[in-house]
C-alpha cells in the first residue's frame, strides 16, 4: 500500500536540522570522538600559524576561526547529520508506505584491514568485521527493498510476514520509480530499523494514526 502525502510532509518528516538520534549517530563511539578532536587540533593549529604568517591584521579572522574548528568536535555531527537530510528533502513527492517482511538473514562486512606479524615473523591481514542485520520487504505492487542495519539482540522478534511501514521518496509524481525509503517502523514490535535514522518518529507515528482513521489498518 503507497499513500501520497502532501509534498512539505517530508519537510516535517525529515528536518534540516539534526535530530538527537541523528546527532548520536554521527557522534558514533569513542574512536570517531578522538578522530575530530583531532581535526580541531589540525584545524586550531593552521589558522593559528595562518594569523601568525599575516600579523595582526589577520589575527582577528584567524581568532574566529580558531574557534570554530576548535569546536569542530562538537559541532560536526551536527553538520553532517544535516547534508545528509537534505539530500533526501530535495525529492519532490513522498508517500506512506505499507508492506510486509520477506525475509530476514545475516550478513558480515569489513569495516577495516590492518597488516599484522604473527609469531613466524609473517605478515598477516587482520580483518575488522561487524556482522549485520538484513530484512527484505515488499508490497503486492512488486516493490522491494533491502533494509541493513548492525545486529541487535531485540531483532530476533522480528518474523516473516510481518508488517513493515516507512517513507517512500521520488520525483515521479506517479511514484512508478521510486528513488528512496528511509528507515522503517515494525508496528507489531514498535520497532525501527535502518543505516540511519532519517525520520521525525513522532511525527511518522501521527501521520500513521490518522492515515489509519482514514484508511482503516
Amino acid at each position: 500500500m503507497l499513500i501520497p502525502l502532501k509534498q512539505d510532509a517530508i519537510n516535517d518528516l525529515i528536518p534540516a536540522i539534526a535530530t538527537g538520534k541523528q546527532y548520536a549517530y554521527y557522534w558514533a563511539n569513542f574512536p570517531t570522538l578522538l578522530k575530530n578532536l583531532f581535526i580541531s587540533l589540525v584545524g586550531v593549529l593552521f589558522f593559528w600559524l595562518l594569523g601568525s604568517f599575516f600579523g595582526r591584521a589577520g589575527d582577528n579572522i584567524s581568532l574566529i576561526f580558531r574557534i570554530v574548528m576548535g569546536l569542530y568536535w562538537l559541532w560536526s555531527p551536527i553538520y553532517w547529520a544535516s547534508v545528509r537530510n537534505n539530500r533526501f528533502r530535495r525529492y519532490r513527492y513522498c508517500g506512506f508506505w505499507r508492506g510486509k517482511v520477506l525475509d530476514v538473514y545475516l550478513t558480515e562486512e569489513i569495516v577495516k584491514e590492518e597488516s599484522a606479524i604473527d609469531k613466524l615473523g609473517r605478515v598477516i591481514i587482520v580483518e575488522n568485521r561487524r556482522r549485520l542485520f538484513n530484512m527484505e520487504i515488499a508490497d503486492k505492487s512488486g516493490f522491494r527493498a533491502t533494509i541493513t542495519t548492525p545486529v541487535k539482540r531485540i531483532y530476533k522478534s522480528i518474523n516473516r510476514g510481518q508488517a513493515v511501514e516507512g517513507l517512500l521518496l521520488t520525483n515521479d509524481p506517479d511514484f512508478m520509480n521510486i528513488a528512496q525509503i528511509t528507515d522503517v517502523y515494525i508496528p507489531r514490535n514498535k520497532l525501527w530499523l535502518g543505516e540511519y535514522p532519517y525520520l521525525r518518529r513522532d511525527v511518522f507515528l501521527d501521520i500513521r494514526r490518522e492515515l489509519a482513521a482514514i484508511y482503516g489498518r
